[in-house]
């Protein structure tokens, strides 16, 4: 499948079965080519990943339920959050997004003035080049994927259990796994008109007027 094809695809798939098209080692080379591909400001590559399969990946998503009901507490917790928690822990794994404060820090002390103020801006946007990057090439590659946000509620204990660098931030979890069957796809809803959210500029005998 193209990119482009897979760009059109892609959309937020909640009901995953535990199946994957494909072996755990070329989930793995995807997010190394990401990690090795994706552009990040002045090539500080601050992102990091963590990639959760079997055990590892239902004991995130109980993780996360336990956080969770105690933050709403538990009948609010019960009232359908449970369920969704529930569904994730039924995919095939996660892919958890980070950024390395560390990094970033070092970004901020070595950039000029006029661009210290904006390097967690960049990293912000070199992390969701990662995300995006991997939803796409999950797409093209048969899974459902769906992106998720419980940090910073759930960031202490999952750095805990994994034992990774104190100085990671948790930015999203990405749940990937195959469709239930019987799952429709919808068109993409546009809820602006292509007029308003794309202009094309060209210079002419009249400056650089809207075309």
């Amino acid at each position: 499948m193209s990119f482009e094809i897979a760009t059109q695809k892609r959309r937020t798939i909640r009901a995953l079965q535990p199946v994957s098209p494909l072996p755990d080692s070329n989930i793995i080379d995807l997010a190394s080519n990401a990690l090795l591909c994706v552009p990040s400001a002045f090539n500080s590559q601050s992102t990091r990943l963590t990639i959760h399969f079997s055990e590892s990946h239902r004991k995130l998503w109980s993780i996360t339920g336990a956080a969770l009901e105690t933050n709403l507490g538990s009948e609010r917790y019960n009232s359908g959050t449970a369920d969704r928690i529930t569904a994730y822990g039924k995919g095939y794994g996660t892919i958890l997004f980070w950024d390395d404060m560390e990094v970033i820090e070092q970004m901020r002390k070595v950039a000029a003035d006029h661009y210290k103020d904006k390097a967690d801006e960049w990293a912000h946007q070199s992390n969701g080049m990662h995300q995006y990057y991997l939803w796409v090439a999950l797409e093209a590659h048969g899974f459902g994927v769906n992106l998720q946000h419980y940090n910073p509620l759930i960031d202490e204990e999952v750095k805990k259990e994994l034992g990774v660098s104190g100085s990671w931030k948790l930015r999203a979890q990405m749940v990937f796994g195959l469709p239930e069957k019987g799952t429709v796809v919808g068109e993409k809803e546009q809820k602006v008109e292509m007029e308003e959210r794309l202009r094309v500029f060209r210079a002419n005998e009249e400056g650089g007027k809207n075309l």
